[in-house]
């Protein structure tokens, strides 16, 4: 059977102003309308569509054996490790007079030199108020800037399939350039681009590489997504693109306004599977829609508002729900701190629950402990198992004990992993961080690790 070679790849090489009122959408319906095309809306637009060079410097090895097709793993990381320089090129969208931008974290989540150009070539220095991989969204402070040109955002909940948008964006470093089309789907959430799984709109208007962070807008000039990303076979634009709701990127601009330099995600504290027709037709439900609830944390607001194991939550906030990536974006957008009406099926019957979206608490404490150049693993960071350092590396909900939350240089070389809940050293049980401070700061002659790792249990040796 031959295989597609499908890939979906980065389009990469505020004062908030209110949601608008829905605008009454139609096809031109004269000759001098058609004959003017998009000119005066992308006159209008374009300004607020800003291109983004960014470096990052990265260290690496000058292993005499790089690109060697045998060599090459046998020798990895062999010779001095020297800083290396990557360029990124991509684009943004200035959301503020006073120069808040918005981009792609792909293109300058982890950058050290960023430099934003506008349409009329002025170039301004940027910094990262607020970046986050998994949403693929940076939020830029341009510096010594006012009375911008900005874009509005959208209730993007409001667009529809059929609408007519223009993507804007600097694609290949040619230069700003726009191309039009339609939005071609909704609630796109099983796509992906590098570490970020996320809710999309889909557009078949053309998005190439440098097009990251660049504009969707309607016909009206307001913004209803942040290019991000496309689906294809060659590197080039295939007609099926992703774009960031704006209603996201709204709530990220609301947390960089208040201070956070990391995005604060509401908490579910739940395990979900999507409802298909086999599952449906168990549960007794007419028609397969919504999200089984396998599992929750005690702790989780939706335990705490009446749901149960086994209940099908169908929507949020007048919106349904059908995969996880959905109910996270609802969620998402409505912000911590508010509540959110949840629907679910429960005993036979739709009822609906009034859930508070939290972050996920720090009870018990984490009490995190970083080791010190007196231990054999220097710079080891552990920290006691709760909710919210479950949701930080992606546990599951009833980890308990002690986790690895970051290896350090010499825990990474032993074989310790993010994540990794810590057994036992030296066959003592591990039962709290400080436990793990005092075994690796004289374990004699002979070490032994026994941690637990995606359900499995696994042992590191070592002769010291």
């Amino acid at each position: 059977m031959t295989r597609l070679a499908l890939a979906l790849v980065p389009a990469a090489l505020l004062a908030l102003t209110p949601p608008a009122l829905v605008a009454e959408t139609r096809v031109p319906t004269s000759q001098s309308e058609i004959s003017l095309g998009f000119a005066p809306l992308v006159k209008a637009a374009a300004p607020a569509v800003v291109n983004i060079y960014a470096k990052i410097v990265t260290q690496g090895s000058s292993s005499p054996f790089r690109g060697d097709p045998f060599f090459e793993d046998f020798f990895r990381g062999f010779g001095p490790s020297r800083p290396r320089v990557q360029n990124s090129l991509g684009s943004g969208v200035i959301l503020s007079e006073d120069g808040i931008v918005v981009s792609n974290y792909h293109v300058v989540g982890q950058a050290t030199d960023i430099r934003v150009v506008l349409a009329d070539r002025r170039e301004y220095r940027a910094e990262v108020l607020l970046g986050d991989e998994q949403a693929d969204i940076a939020i830029l402070k341009l510096e010594g800037v006012e009375d911008l040109p900005s874009l509005a955002l959208r209730n993007s909940d409001h667009v529809e399939v059929g609408e007519l948008v223009l993507a804007i964006g600097n694609p290949f470093g040619v230069g700003q350039t726009v191309s039009s089309g339609i939005v071609s789907g909704l609630a796109r959430s099983g796509t992906a681009t590098g570490n970020a799984r996320g809710y999309f709109i889909q557009t078949d208007a053309p998005i190439n590489p440098g097009n990251s962070g660049g504009a969707l807008i309607d016909v009206n000039g307001d913004l209803i997504g942040i290019n991000t990303s496309i689906l294809t076979r060659s590197g080039g634009s295939n007609g099926i693109g992703f774009a960031i709701p704006a209603n996201l990127v709204r709530e990220f601009v609301h947390q960089a306004r208040e201070g956070k330099t990391r995005f604060e995600r509401p908490w579910a504290g739940a395990i979900g599977q999507n409802v298909d027709g086999d599952l449906a037709a168990s549960l007794g439900l007419d028609v397969p829609e919504g999200i089984l609830l396998a599992d929750l944390h005690g702790s989780s607001p939706l335990a705490e508002a009446g749901l149960q194991v086994g209940d099908v939550i169908t929507e949020v906030d007048g919106r349904a729900v059908n995969s996880g990536q959905e109910m996270l974006f609802r969620m998402s957008v409505k912000g911590i701190g508010e509540t959110a009406q949840v629907v679910a099926w429960q005993g036979g019957e739709e009822r609906v629950f009034d859930v508070l979206m939290m972050v996920p608490p720090e009870d018990p404490p984490r009490a995190a402990v970083v080791l010190d150049d007196k231990t054999v693993l220097p710079d080891l960071q552990v920290a006691r198992a709760n909710p919210a350092v479950i949701a930080e590396n992606g546990l599951a909900l009833n980890t308990e004990g002690v986790v690895v939350t970051d290896p350090g240089p010499a825990g990474l070389r032993a074989g310790l992993r993010p994540g990794d809940v810590l057994l036992a050293i030296n066959r003592d049980d591990v039962d709290s961080p400080g436990d793990v401070a005092r075994m690796l700061a004289d374990p004699g002659r002979r070490l032994l690790i026994e941690l637990n790792r995606d359900g499995r249990r696994v042992s590191l040796r070592f002769r010291l």
